[in-house]
């Protein structure tokens, strides 16, 4: 690997592309897990977004021989006291789809007046050196609400229905551009990328 290519401990395509795209405006190329067939899958078993990343950072890590970049996050909502919460990508169950998860949000949500359906979003990541020790760990959150329907075509997830009040529009509809600079994992990273070139710096 180059000194700037790092992998992801991700099997999720768009947050890879998401991922990929924030760290390419700082020098840095990112090589998904999924190109490792041999790496299993991490169970999420962690009773947090930071437990989780550190997980995943670490075990592909310590596989792979090389540095690793864990990522978890969610949708935090206020009216189901924090569900879906780590269960965000398993919300409805076995074989969960981001179409079947959001559904069953919306039943859930059903009799939640607007002034009540309050969310937010956050991001845990955490990096690995090739020992599988976990040199930085970072959040970020972003509020919103949850609408009655989908709004936009673009993100994954839950975000088509994720509004951002002071835009009046959702993470389905916002440009990449502005969501690199707006979301959760935005955010996250904005506190992750100093400290992963400081570290990048040491060799």
């Amino acid at each position: 690997m180059s000194s700037h290519t790092i992998v992801l401990a991700s099997r999720n395509r768009k947050k890879t592309k998401e991922v990929t795209e924030i760290l390419a405006a700082v020098g840095f190329s990112v090589i998904p897990v999924t190109n490792f067939p041999d790496v299993p899958d991490v169970e999420e078993d962690g009773q947090t977004f930071a437990e989780n990343a550190a997980k995943k950072a670490s075990q592909v890590a310590r596989q792979l021989k090389q540095w690793v970049i864990g990522e978890d996050s969610g949708l935090i909502v206020d009216a189901l006291n924090g569900a879906p919460g780590i269960y965000s990508a398993r919300y409805s169950g076995l074989g969960a789809t981001d179409e079947k998860n959001n559904a069953k949000l919306l039943a859930d949500l059903a009799s939640i007046p607007d002034e009540k359906r309050g969310a937010g979003y956050l991001c845990s990541v955490a990096l690995a050196n090739p020992d599988g020790e976990i040199r930085i760990a970072c959040e970020g959150t972003c509020r919103g609400r949850i609408l009655h329907e989908a709004n936009g075509e673009g993100g994954f997830g839950y975000d088509p229905y994720f509004l951002i009040p002071e835009y009046h529009l959702t993470f389905g509809q916002l440009t990449s551009v502005v969501k690199h600079r707006l979301s959760h994992r935005a955010r996250a990273f904005a506190k992750f990328i100093p400290l992963l070139q400081g570290i990048w710096g040491e060799f």
